[in-house]
C-alpha cells in the first residue's frame, strides 16, 4: 500500500495494544481497587484463599475452554467459550488479589521478566502448588460430562459467592458481586441440558447417567471444609462451603427430580493420607492439564506477547 494509505499491519507495532486478548501491557487488574487487607486477617491465609477460588476457576475455565470448536452446534460451542471466558476473569482477579494480600506466594522470575503476578501464579506454579478441586481438573469427556461437571460445579460455586458478597474484603465482595450474575448463567445453562439429555434418547440418557455417577465422588470437595476456610469464615472474610451444603443439594435434587435421574449413591473420593486438591494433592489429570497450558510462557520467561 502507499505511504498516504499506510499499511494495515502499522496496528501490530507499537502504540495502543489494548485490542490484544494477551500482551504485557495490560493494566493492574485491580487498578483503583481497595486493596487493604481487613484488620485481624493474615495476609498469608487470605492469599491461600484467593488461590482456592482462583484455582478453581482458571482450571475449570481451562477445560470449557477445551470445548471451542468441539460442542454439538455453533451456539453452544460459544456458550461453552463465553462461560470459560468469564471464569478466566474471576481467576484473573483473585489470582491478582493473592499476590497483593502476599507477593510471596507469586513464584520468582528472572530479573527483568514483564509477566505481571496474575499470570506468574497462573503459569509458573507447579501442580502441588495448585488448590482447585479435583472435579475441575479430570479430563474432559463427552457432552454429557461437560454438562454434568459445570452443574455439579456451579451450583456449588454460586451458592459460595451470594455469602462471598458481604466479605469484608472489598475485593473479594466485588468479585463475588460480578461473578454471582456470570455463574448463575452457567448453572442454569447446564440445567437445562441436564433435563434435555435425561429426558432425550435412550442413548442421551445413557451418556448423562454415566457422566454423573463418574463425577459424583468429586462433588462433596466442593462443600468440604479446609482448616484455612474455616478460618476466614470466622474472620468475615470467607465462606465455608459447608454452610452451603444444604442448598446445594436441594439444588441438585430438584435437577434430579425433574430430570427423571437418580440422586448417585457413591461415596466420595477420598483424598491422599486426607489431603485433597485444596491441599496441593491432585489427579494425574492437572499435571497433564498444566504441561500444555504453561509451556510457551516457560519457554520464554521474560518474552513480551
Amino acid at each position: 500500500m502507499s505511504d498516504e494509505s499506510g499499511s494495515i499491519f502499522d496496528g501490530l507495532i507499537g502504540g495502543d495494544s489494548s485490542q490484544w486478548a494477551f500482551g504485557t501491557d495490560f493494566e493492574d487488574p485491580l487498578a483503583g481497587v481497595d486493596t487493604t487487607v481487613p484488620d485481624g486477617v493474615d495476609h498469608g491465609e487470605l492469599a491461600g484463599y484467593c488461590l482456592m477460588l482462583g484455582d478453581d476457576a482458571l482450571i475449570m475455565s481451562q477445560r470449557l475452554s477445551e470445548w471451542c470448536s468441539r460442542a454439538p452446534d455453533l451456539e453452544e460451542d460459544i456458550a461453552l467459550a463465553n462461560m470459560a471466558l468469564d471464569l478466566l476473569g474471576q481467576a484473573r482477579l483473585l489470582l491478582a488479589r493473592a499476590a497483593a494480600a502476599d507477593p510471596g506466594v507469586v513464584p520468582a522470575l528472572p530479573d527483568g521478566s514483564p509477566v505481571p503476578a496474575e499470570d506468574a501464579l497462573a503459569f509458573f506454579r507447579e501442580a502441588e502448588a495448585f488448590r482447585n478441586v479435583r472435579l475441575a481438573e479430570v479430563a474432559n469427556g463427552d457432552f454429557a460430562h461437560v454438562v454434568v461437571r459445570l452443574l455439579l460445579f456451579s451450583a456449588a460455586r454460586l451458592a459460595l459467592l451470594e455469602r462471598l458478597r458481604g466479605s469484608a474484603d472489598k475485593v473479594l465482595a466485588a468479585v463475588a458481586a460480578k461473578g454471582v450474575k456470570e455463574v448463575a448463567y452457567h448453572r442454569d445453562w447446564a440445567g437445562r441440558w441436564f433435563l434435555t439429555l435425561a429426558r432425550g434418547t435412550d442413548e442421551s440418557h445413557r451418556r448423562l447417567v454415566a457422566a454423573l455417577d463418574a463425577l459424583w465422588p468429586l462433588q462433596d470437595e466442593l462443600v468440604a471444609t479446609h482448616p484455612l476456610e474455616r478460618s476466614l469464615a470466622r474472620a468475615g472474610v470467607g465462606v465455608d462451603p459447608a454452610s452451603t451444603r444444604d442448598e446445594v443439594d436441594a439444588v441438585l435434587d430438584q435437577v434430579f427430580a425433574v430430570s427423571g435421574v437418580d440422586r448417585p449413591d457413591r461415596a466420595p473420593l477420598a483424598g491422599v493420607g486426607g489431603r485433597t486438591g485444596r491441599h496441593g494433592t491432585h489427579t494425574e489429570a492437572l499435571s497433564r492439564l498444566l504441561a500444555e497450558m504453561q509451556v510457551v510462557a516457560r519457554a520464554h520467561p521474560s518474552g513480551r506477547w
